[in-house]
C-alpha cells in the first residue's frame, strides 16, 4: 500500500505542472462545465471540483409504458449540446417531429461474465458490475482493449456466446426478465450491409422482415428511422456502390446498421463500438444524432474505446472497466472527481478520455520500458512515468469506498424495489412474408450483381460454345456414340464445376442472414427457401441459353420434347450444385475453404460418374458405395444418354440392327426402361432437396439453435452459493428468468 501510494504521489507531481492555475489556459477553450441548477454557466476547470450530491428521482406511472426519469436536478455534465454550443441536426421542412419512444430502465447487479476455453473456464472476463441506464440518456461503456467491454454490453442485452456464463442480475424497468423481440436493438461492431441496394431499400426490406402489419405503414416508419439518423441526404444511393461508383462513408454506412435497428422503435439500443473506422468529424456528427435520438425517449446503452473532448462531454453516464474491474461508474463529471481523489487529476491540455485510457492501459507499460532511456528538452518522459497496475489498484480502491459506488447501489434498489410495466413483443412478420421478401430482395440483387450473376452466366456459355465446337460434327453414325458420351460427360462436369465461382455471392448472402439473424430478423429455413427461390430464374436462364448452345453445336436429336428434357435435366443439376454450395458454404464460411472442399467433391464425384470406368466395373468400397451413388453426374449423364438413344436403332451392315440401349452400354451403363430418365430426374431433385436440408442442419443455424439452448437456460432464476470454502460467495447468485434453475457454480474469486 506504501507502494501504492508513492507512485500515485508521484504522479500527481509530474501532472500538478500541468493543471496547475499558472500554466492553465482559459477553460472555455474546452469545457463548459455546469453545477445543478446552473445550466448553461460556464465555470473554471478545477483539477478536483467538488459537486453537490446530485440525485435522479425515478417513478412509476400506473399505466404507463416506460420508468420515467426525472430531469432535475440536472447531474453535471460536459455535453455542449444541452448547453447550446452544439447545434442539434435540423430536420427538413415538412418533416414531422421525432416521434416519443416509452424508454426502459435498465440495470444490473453483481453480474459476472466468465468465457469458456479449451478445457475449462477462464478467469472472469467482467466481475461484479453495478450500474443502470435510464430512459432518454446516454451510457457509454469505456476502457482499453480486451477490458471486457463487448463481452458486459452482450450480457446485458442477453447477447453471450453459448461459450459464457453469467452470474448476476439484470432488471428491466424493475423485472428480472429477458427483452423480447422488438423491444430492444442490438447494433454489432461488424454489420454485413448490402451494397447494391440503396439506403431506403435497405431499410424497407428490413422493416419488411421485422414488421408485421400493412406496406404503407412501414414505409412511414422507414421514412422516420432515415430522418432520426439524418440519412436524408443519402436515401437513394447505393450502400456500396455500383460497378465502379463509390459507395458510401464509412460514417454513413454506421448509421445505416443503427437505422436498422430503428424500424422496431425499440425501447433500448445497444451498440458495439459506435465510432468504430470514423474520423473525428464523423464520430462527432454520429454522437449528436445518437444525443439527439435520446430526446425521443430511447435508453442508449453503447461501448466505446476512446473519444475527444466534444464526443466525450455528450456522455449523461460512464462505465470505466479494466480487465473486466469496474473502475467507475457515474455521471462524466464524476468520473474527473474521482481520478482527481485517486491521486490522478486530468492534465488541463488533455482530453478526459484519453487521460482515463492512459491511466488503466496496461500496454503503455511496454512504452514506458521502451522510454526510460529516452530524454527530452525537459528531460525524462514525466508523463508517462506511472505504473499502470498502481494506478489500476488505486482506482478500483478508491471507488469500492467511495460514495459514487453507494450512490448506484441506492440506485439500482430504487429501480428494482418495484416492478414497472413489462416491455411486451411487437410481433413479427409472417414465414411466408418473409420467405417473399428475401426472395424479391435476392433477385433484386441478383439483377444488380454483374460481377457474380451476369459474368457468371457470360461464363456458362462462353462454356458451352467451346465445349459444342471441339464436338461439332459428329452425325449419327454407330462410331459418333462414344465420343457424344464423351461431349455430354464434359458438358454436365465442367459446368457443375464452373457454379463454384457463385461461392462468393453466396458467402455474401450468408454473411448478411447470420447479421439478421442475429437479431431474429430472419431465420434459417426462411433463408434456405428465399435463397433457392431466388436462384430459380436465374439458374433456368443459365440452363436454356448453355443448353440451346451447346444442343445445336453438338447435333443432337432434333426434337422439342427431347430439348426440353435436357434443358429441365441441366437445370436440376446446377439446382443440385446450388443446394451443394450452400451446404459447404454455410458449413466453413469461408471462401478459401469453400471453393477448395467444392473443387475436391467435384473431382471425386466426376471419377465416380461411370464415364472413365463403367460404373459396374468399379471398385465396391467407396467408389461404388457411396460415391457413384451419390454423384449427381452419374445421374444427371446418365438420363441426358437414356433421353438421346432410347429408341433409336444403328444399322450394322445391311439386314443387323442394334438398339440404342445396345449400342451405348458397352460405353456407358444405362437403364433399357423408357421411364428410368424421368426417374433419373427424380432422383436430381430429391438431391436438390437433400442439400437444402443439410444446409438446413449444418452450421448455418447451429448458432440460432445455440441462442435458444441459451434463453431457456437464462429462465433459471436463482443459483445455489460457492461450495468451496473460501468466503467468496456472500450472497445468492440470480440469472434472469422466471423458472427456478439451481446448480453449483464455480468459484468466483
Amino acid at each position: 500500500m506504501e507502494e501504492i501510494q508513492s507512485q500515485s504521489d508521484n504522479y500527481r507531481s509530474s501532472s500538478s505542472s500541468a493543471s496547475s492555475p499558472a500554466n492553465r489556459v482559459p477553460a472555455f477553450n474546452f469545457f463548459y462545465l455546469r453545477k445543478p441548477g446552473a445550466l448553461g454557466q460556464p465555470i473554471s476547470f478545477e483539477d478536483s471540483p467538488e459537486w453537490e450530491d446530485t440525485d435522479v428521482d425515478v417513478r412509476v406511472e400506473e399505466g404507463g409504458d416506460s420508468i420515467n426519469a426525472a430531469t432535475t436536478p440536472v447531474s453535471p455534465s460536459l455535453s455542449k449540446l444541452n448547453s447550446g454550443s452544439l447545434p442539434s441536426p435540423h430536420l427538413p421542412e415538412g418533416a414531422a417531429a421525432a416521434r416519443k419512444i416509452a424508454g426502459a430502465s435498465v440495470a444490473w447487479k453483481d453480474l459476472t461474465v466468465t468465457i469458456k476455453g479449451k478445457r475449462k473456464y477462464s478467469d472472469n472476463v467482467v466481475k461484479s458490475s453495478n450500474g443502470y441506464a435510464l430512459p432518454g440518456t446516454m451510457t457509454v461503456i469505456m476502457g482499453p482493449a480486451k477490458s471486457g467491454k463487448s463481452t458486459l454490453l452482450r450480457a446485458i442485452a442477453g447477447r453471450l456466446p453459448p461459450a459464457a456464463k453469467m452470474y448476476g442480475e439484470i432488471f428491466v424497468n424493475g423485472a428480472k426478465m429477458h427483452m423480447p423481440y422488438g423491444s430492444y436493438g442490438f447494433v454489432d461492431l461488424e454489420t454485413t450491409l448490402i451494397g447494391s441496394l440503396t439506403v431506403r431499400e435497405y431499410l424497407y426490406y428490413s422493416a419488411l422482415l421485422q414488421l408485421p402489419g400493412f406496406f404503407c405503414h412501414k414505409k412511414s416508419v422507414v421514412e422516420e428511422a432515415i430522418r432520426a439518423m439524418s440519412l436524408s441526404d443519402f436515401a437513394n444511393k447505393l450502400i456500396g456502390g455500383h460497378c465502379y461508383m463509390k459507395g458510401l462513408p464509412s460514417g454513413e454506412r454506421r448509421r445505416v446498421a443503427i437505422a436498422r435497428e430503428l424500424v422496431m422503435r425499440p425501447h433500448i439500443l445497444f451498440i458495439d463500438e459506435p465510432l468504430y473506422h470514423l474520423d473525428s468529424v464523423s464520430a462527432l456528427l454520429m454522437m449528436v444524432t445518437l444525443k439527439k435520438l435520446t430526446s425521443t425517449g430511447c435508453t442508449l446503452i453503447f461501448t466505446l474505446n476512446q473519444s475527444s473532448t466534444e464526443v466525450f462531454g455528450l456522455f449523461d453516464r460512464i462505465c470505466l472497466l479494466s480487465n473486466g474491474n469496474t473502475l467507475f461508474f457515474g455521471e462524466t463529471l464524476a468520473c474527473l472527481q474521482h481520478f482527481s481523489n485517486a491521486g490522478f487529476p486530468c492534465p488541463i491540455m488533455q482530453s478526459p478520455s484519453d487521460h482515463f485510457l492512459r491511466a488503466i492501459n496496461t500496454d503503455f507499460d511496454r512504452i514506458i520500458a521502451m522510454c526510460k532511456n529516452w530524454q527530452d528538452d525537459n528531460g525524462e518522459f514525466s508523463s508517462v512515468n506511472m505504473d499502470t497496475a498502481v494506478a489500476i489498484c488505486t482506482l478500483e480502491a478508491t471507488y469500492k469506498s467511495s460514495a459514487d459506488a453507494a450512490a448506484v447501489e441506492a440506485m439500482i434498489q430504487r429501480l428494482t424495489e418495484k416492478e414497472g410495466p413489462l416491455l411486451k413483443s411487437k410481433g413479427k412478420a409472417g414465414n411466408a412474408t418473409r420467405i417473399a421478401v428475401l426472395t424479391w430482395r435476392s433477385l433484386l440483387i441478383m439483377s444488380r450483381e454483374w460481377k457474380y450473376y451476369w459474368l457468371r452466366l457470360i461464363l456458362y456459355m462462353l462454356l458451352a460454345l467451346c465445349i459444342g465446337t471441339i464436338f461439332s460434327g459428329l452425325g449419327h453414325s454407330l462410331s459418333s456414340v462414344v465420343t457424344r458420351v464423351a461431349a455430354i460427360f464434359v458438358f454436365v462436369s465442367f459446368t457443375s464445376l464452373l457454379s463454384i465461382a457463385g461461392v462468393p455471392a453466396l458467402m455474401k448472402e450468408i454473411k448478411i442472414y447470420v447479421s439478421e439473424e442475429s437479431n431474429q430478423h430472419s431465420g434459417a429455413l426462411v433463408f434456405l427457401f428465399g435463397q433457392l427461390l431466388s436462384s430459380i430464374p436465374f439458374l433456368f436462364l443459365i440452363s436454356i441459353s448453355s443448353s440451346l448452345v451447346f444442343y445445336f453445336l453438338i447435333g443432337l436429336q432434333d426434337e422439342f420434347g427431347l430439348l426440353m428434357y435436357f434443358v429441365l435435366n441441366f437445370f436440376m443439376c446446377l439446382l443440385v450444385n446450388e443446394g451443394l454450395m450452400l451446404a459447404v458454404s454455410s458449413l466453413w464460411k469461408n471462401i478459401f475453404q469453400s471453393v477448395l472442399t467444392l473443387v475436391t467433391i467435384h473431382v471425386l464425384l466426376m471419377l465416380a460418374a461411370g464415364y472413365f470406368r463403367i460404373r459396374n466395373e468399379l471398385p465396391r468400397t467407396v467408389w461404388t458405395y457411396p460415391l457413384s451413388y451419390i454423384a449427381f453426374h452419374t445421374y444427371s449423364i446418365q438420363g441426358l444418354l437414356e433421353n438421346e438413344y432410347l429408341g433409336v436403332n444403328f444399322a450394322i451392315g445391311q439386314v443387323r440392327t442394334i438398339s440404342g440401349f445396345q449400342a451405348l452400354h458397352s460405353a456407358y451403363d444405362i437403364s433399357p426402361s423408357n421411364n428410368s430418365k424421368w426417374e433419373n430426374l427424380l432422383v436430381l431433385f430429391l438431391m436438390a432437396v437433400g442439400a437444402t436440408a443439410f444446409a438446413n442442419r449444418s452450421r448455418i443455424n447451429a448458432s440460432w439453435k445455440l441462442w435458444q439452448l441459451y434463453q431457456s437456460l437464462q429462465q433459471g432464476v436463482k443459483l445455489e452459493h460457492c461450495h468451496r470454502d473460501c468466503g467468496c460467495a456472500s450472497g445468492p447468485v440470480y440469472v434472469p428468468g422466471n423458472a427456478t434453475y439451481c446448480s453449483s457454480i464455480p468459484c468466483l474469486r
